[in-house]
C-alpha cells in the first residue's frame, strides 16, 4: 500500500449519517441494518460528533432477556438521543491528506474512524477497517 496517497483514495463516500436530535433507536436501526461501525452526526450540515458502535452498547447496558427489566433498554432507545452518547470534539482529515497522516492519527489515539471534511462538508468517511481490507486485498475496491 502506497501511504503517500489520498486519503479520498480509500474512503467511503457514501456516508450514513444522523442528526443530535435522533433518538438512539435510530443508531440501533442503521447500525442492525448496514455493516458500519460509525456514524457521523450532523447538524444543519454541520459534523458535530460521531457515534461509534462501542459508545452505543456503552449508553445502552445489556439488560438479561430473562429479566423484567427489558422495557428499560425500549425506553432508552425512544428517550435517550444521539447527542446523549456521541463523541464530540473528533478529529477530521482533508481528503487530499495522505494515508500516512490518517494512520499517525489512528495510532496516536482510540478511535477508529475519521470523518474526512473539505471545506465544512463531509465528504466521506476512513476507518480501521478500510485501511486493513486494502492491506489484505489489495487488488479489490474497499467495502462501502
Amino acid at each position: 500500500m502506497n501511504l503517500n496517497k489520498t486519503v479520498s483514495s480509500l474512503m467511503t463516500s457514501e456516508v450514513i449519517t444522523l442528526s443530535p436530535n435522533d433518538k438512539l433507536q435510530a443508531a440501533k436501526d442503521v447500525f442492525e441494518s448496514h455493516s458500519i461501525h460509525h456514524i457521523p452526526v450532523m447538524d444543519n450540515d454541520q459534523l458535530v460528533g460521531m457515534l461509534s458502535k462501542t459508545d452505543f452498547l456503552y449508553f445502552m447496558p445489556q439488560i438479561d432477556p430473562e429479566s423484567n427489566e427489558k422495557y428499560r433498554t425500549s425506553i432508552r432507545l425512544k428517550n435517550y438521543t444521539i447527542e446523549e452518547a456521541m463523541m464530540k470534539g473528533i478529529i477530521a482529515v482533508r481528503p487530499d491528506a495522505t494515508l500516512k497522516a490518517a494512520l499517525e492519527i489512528f495510532s496516536e489515539n482510540l478511535f477508529h474512524a475519521l470523518p474526512v471534511v473539505e471545506n465544512g462538508v463531509l465528504k466521506g468517511i476512513l476507518t480501521t477497517h478500510d485501511i486493513l481490507f486494502r492491506l489484505l486485498h489489495p487488488q479489490k475496491n474497499a467495502i462501502a
